[in-house]
């Protein structure tokens, strides 16, 4: 395999034989927990050794193709196809290659919320909520609408969007900052230049196999009833969910009150049960950053980065998204839009992935 040297494919079959034998001990599912964390182990070195083989491949027909093109069998331009294809393949495992974290891997919980200047903030942040699932559709990523506050004339104040699927985290944590938008208003009768903000958080979905422990003297509990379109839609019985959690920083002893709500579903245990998840996620989310900052104080990084920070601009009236950090810009505003995104992710990664 000729792309195997380059991402460990030798040793990732010869772990790959040694977890599968672990999996055949009389036992292995006694501690199920502990079994499906194997198996996901197992379906990532298995995944590597496909996706190289797919790369393989590709390459060969490229290869091939050529002498195809010679002889006339094969037209220049189907010949482009097959190296185009190829391409994107060795860019994508080359991106994901990258994600090495422990918690790269993990589903991921994002929420937006828009920033000062009322309607044309929420109309943004609405925006951006739009962008990312159509991202995530393109990806197969499965996204379900955990919470979400309707702006006073349009938009969205806040939304919270879970979103499944491997390597999610990994990929959008790209994101995390404040966006900010240059345009003429729609909302503005005098046609003038406004700026809005809107600030992106995304966090790791914690799973079973991430022990998270909290303190039950610290969560209190409301319930409260969805908001709807009203008529039949509106939810008559509390099975919207409000978790509080009294937080103390155990690094720096600071405290803080942690807030999730849930109206996911109708069902008022199901909610109580995703907002616990959402907690966890937050907390997880806290450790990874108090361990992040470590290492940057260790290392002598390119670039500092903060989460808060401004990191990408979309001038509308001049055609330009610019991401900050990277310097990475395109003029087809319309198709970042759309959810066309994977060159600034992939440039953060290129840039920031050895430095977290």
């Amino acid at each position: 395999m000729r792309w195997g040297g380059i991402f460990d494919i030798d040793n990732k079959k010869i772990q790959l034989e040694e977890e599968e034998l672990r999996t055949h001990v009389p036992d292995f599912w006694s501690d199920q927990k502990k079994a499906e964390a194997q198996m996901r182990k197992i379906k990532t070195l298995k995944m590597w050794i496909e996706k190289c083989a797919e790369v393989d491949a590709a390459v060969g027909e490229v290869e091939v193709g050529f002498d195809f093109v010679k002889e006339g069998v094969l037209s220049e331009q189907e010949l482009d196809e097959l190296y185009a294809d190829a391409l994107d393949k060795i860019e994508k495992l080359e991106l994901r290659n990258m994600l090495r974290r422990e918690e790269d891997k993990l589903s991921a919980i994002m929420k937006i919320n828009s920033g000062a200047g009322g309607t044309e903030s929420q109309d943004w942040a609405s925006m951006l909520m739009r962008m990312y699932l159509r991202w995530c559709e393109k990806h197969g990523y499965k996204t379900a609408i955990q919470h979400m506050v309707d702006g006073d004339e349009a938009g969205i104040k806040s939304v919270t969007i879970g979103i499944e699927g491997d390597f999610a985290y990994g990929y959008l944590k790209s994101e995390n900052g404040v966006h900010r938008l240059v345009r003429v208003s729609p909302y503005n009768a005098q046609g003038k230049r406004m700026t809005s903000f809107a600030s992106v958080f995304v966090s790791p979905m914690v799973d079973d196999t991430i022990e998270i422990v909290l303190d039950p003297a610290s969560i209190s509990w409301d319930t409260f009833r969805s908001g709807g379109a009203g008529g039949q839609n509106v939810n008559k019985v509390e099975s919207g969910v409000r978790v509080r959690y009294q937080y103390k920083d155990p690094y720096t002893g600071e405290e803080e009150e942690i807030l999730v709500e849930n109206t996911e579903t109708r069902d008022q245990p199901k909610n109580r049960e995703n907002a616990l998840r959402n907690l966890k996620s937050i907390l997880y989310n806290k450790e990874l950053e108090h361990r992040r900052e470590e290492q940057r104080k260790i290392e002598d990084s390119k670039k500092k980065i903060e989460w808060g920070s401004q990191i990408r601009s979309y001038v509308f009236d001049d055609r330009r998204v610019k991401d900050h950090r990277t310097n990475h810009q395109t003029s087809n505003v319309g198709a970042v839009m759309d959810g066309d995104i994977d060159d600034f992710i992939k440039a953060y990664l290129m840039e920031f992935s050895t430095d977290e």
